[in-house]
């Protein structure tokens, strides 16, 4: 992977490979040891479930959640009597505000692949009442062009709600496909391989490979071979993050 310099935006990190919940497999970006948030995200796992594991009910609060589907399908189920299933292309958000219990266990014969992505609440917020949405593939546009397609996870003509202004994508390129994209102003964000190789900015990256950006202008991404990336930039909130376990307060 290529080096980044003091003065470059833009940092290059590797997830790592642990397990969660009841046996299922993931790549986490963060929390971990040397970058344990990026405000206004605090975690992001890049996740593959077989059957018979998951993530039993277990609780949470002080944050969004966002679980995209790859591959598979994959069962919610929350306190507040909330129960359904998202398949490939879908998304659910809950919004745990002053706490919510849930379970996400996959309802398919075979893997589940996908990305969760917590985003934090702002001390303002953190009280609020639980919530859920849940949406099929056919509810996210998506955009196409000779080189490559991107489907808006949260974003212009998503109906995926959040407390904090996100804008969060999923974006596939064709063997020598490019796209350009300027991210708004005072955000942090990131862009996650999740196959294939792309370069961002001058930035080799592979599987498993992040860049996480602040404030870095115009991004210019490649792709030689063909890639899918996740991309995902979100404002600042600014504040302390008190982050333990299922909790963020």
């Amino acid at each position: 992977m290529s080096k980044t310099m003091n003065s470059d935006p833009i940092r290059i990190r590797q997830a790592t490979e642990m397990e969660e919940g009841a046996g299922a497999k993931v790549r986490r970006l963060f929390p971990v040891a040397g970058c344990r948030n990026h405000d206004p995200f605090v975690l992001w796992d890049h996740f593959e479930i077989a059957p018979g594991s998951g993530f039993p009910a277990h609780p949470h609060r002080g944050f969004e959640a966002i679980t995209y589907l790859f591959e598979g399908a994959m069962e919610h189920a929350d306190n507040l009597g909330n129960r359904s299933t998202v398949g490939p292309g879908g998304a659910q958000r809950f919004t745990a505000g002053r706490g919510i219990i849930h379970s996400e266990m996959p309802n398919t014969a075979g893997k589940t692949r996908g990305i969760q992505l917590w985003i934090n609440l702002p001390q303002r917020l953190k009280s609020l009442p639980p919530a859920y949405q849940a949406l099929s593939a056919d509810d996210l546009p998506e955009h196409s062009w000779e080189g490559g397609k991107k489907r808006i996870i949260v974003g212009e003509g998503s109906p995926l709600l959040l407390q904090t202004k996100v804008e969060y994508f999923s974006l596939e390129l064709t063997p020598g496909g490019s796209y350009s994209w300027t991210p708004p102003a005072s955000t942090s964000g990131l862009i996650y391989v999740v196959d294939g190789e792309v370069t961002v900015s001058g930035h080799t990256l592979t599987r498993g490979y992040a860049a996480l950006i602040d404030d870095g202008g115009a991004l210019g991404l490649s792709s030689r071979s063909g890639c899918h990336v996740m991309v995902c930039f979100g404002h600042r909130h600014g504040e302390p993050i008190h982050q333990h376990g299922p909790y963020v307060d």
